[in-house]
């Protein structure tokens, strides 16, 4: 099939994969905590094409998976944690919940995905904004007096837009975990690109919401994985799809970097959360991009709503 590891990094703690399914130019990553004695591990995006290339890495590097995650219900090709659930016994499912599919595990706001000593955060962005309207009243009244809220507020990340049930995986903040950090952001943030959203509750106002209040929020040296990629193009950071994205740098109001009022780590939630402040540029971008109707999606999308295998 022409699926291939591209990219690699481990250390003492953490082992990580970049693997590649080229009919769907999808993008699957491994992580492992190498410390611990069980070397757990998980899968996200894993493809049903590739269930068995991924297996056998699993199994010459000594791991013992225990999840196999997905980023949101795709459509262009089907998710093989199904199969990987009916290979490898106790491999546990995980989806977002608002992704009303099935699943072992539907993760919700503030839920942390372990695999050893190592974690995943991950949130919805309804609760990002929630919180963060809340931090502003708060950091507004109170003269600016709460430092200890920023570390809470960071911990949420996510992005529906391109579906309704997207969610980023964000490695975790803290000396004890990987540096700098990666985000896992399917199909919402592509290298230079972003997501399609016209199907499965896609929307342009809140995609462009969800990437800059979650994920643009991030430090600028946070490593960005995406979904897929069909230039060639395997991470980019968080800084530099800031300053070259082409659909999502189409705001001046996004991108104030120094403010007296306001906090950085809010200064891009406080602006989505009000009305109006989507460029139109961006909406008309969306809106107009003619993709072809996705040649797998009247097949992977039931299939994929039930973990990848029909009933």
């Amino acid at each position: 099939m022409g699926s291939f590891t591209t990219l690699s990094r481990s250390s003492s703690r953490l082992l990580f994969r970049q693997l590649f399914e080229n009919e769907s130019f999808t993008y699957t990553y491994l992580l492992a905590d190498m410390s611990h004695p069980d070397k757990p591990a998980l899968l996200i995006d894993p493809v049903d094409r590739a269930v068995d290339r991924d297996l056998n890495l699993v199994r010459e590097l000594g791991l013992k998976l225990i999840y196999a995650m997905n980023t949101h219900v795709h459509a262009d090709h089907i998710t093989g944690t199904g199969l990987i659930k009916g290979k490898v016994p106790g491999v546990k499912s995980v989806i977002s919940k608002a992704s009303d599919s099935k699943a072992d595990v539907f993760v919700e706001p503030g839920d942390k995905i372990s695999f050893g000593n190592l974690f995943l955060e991950v949130g919805l962005c309804d609760m990002f904004a929630f919180v963060s309207f809340i931090v502003w009243i708060f950091w507004t009244v109170m003269g600016n007096s709460f430092d200890v809220w920023v570390a809470y507020i960071l911990l949420v990340r996510a992005t529906p837009g391109h579906t309704m049930g997207c969610v980023t995986y964000v490695t975790g903040d803290g000396p004890d975990q990987p540096q700098p950090r990666m985000a896992f952001t399917g199909d919402a943030l592509l290298v230079r690109g972003c997501g399609r959203i016209d199907f499965q509750g896609g929307s342009s106002e809140q995609l462009y919401k969800s990437v800059h209040s979650q994920i643009f929020t991030l430090p600028k040296e946070t490593l960005v994985y995406p979904g897929h990629d069909y230039k060639g193009f395997t991470v980019t950071t968080v800084g530099e799809e800031m300053l070259y994205n082409p659909r999502l740098t189409k705001d001046e109001n996004f991108c104030i970097q120094n403010s007296p009022c306001i906090p950085y780590f809010l200064m891009r939630v406080d602006l989505v959360l009000l009305e109006g402040t989507i460029p139109e540029t961006f909406r008309s971008i969306m809106q107009n991009l003619n993709l072809p109707y996705p040649e797998m999606i009247d097949v992977a999308l039931p299939a994929n709503k039930v973990c990848g295998l029909q009933d």
